[in-house]
């Protein structure tokens, strides 16, 4: 299960869980799309994975499963 963290690693911008400008790569390093796009062209900074859009947890789901809320923040 996808952590759905909080926040872009290197913006430190909110990504709630519903959020369709949150990006990950295989290793769930999260980003927002703006820093994904142009300055990361779409390469995770931490491993040089693809970064792809995230999906998002249903409400029911995220009763169950809460997202994290565990913020990462690495300047890059």
């Amino acid at each position: 299960m996808l952590d759905l963290r909080p926040n872009c690693e290197r913006c430190d911008c909110d990504l709630p869980p519903d959020s369709v400008g949150a990006m990950i790569c295989s290793f769930e390093c999260t980003f927002c799309a703006d820093c994904a796009g142009r300055p990361l062209q779409h390469q995770c900074p931490n491993g040089g994975d693809e970064l792809v859009r995230r999906p998002t947890r249903r409400f029911d789901a995220l009763a169950r499963f809460p997202a994290s809320t565990t913020r990462v923040h690495a300047a890059t």
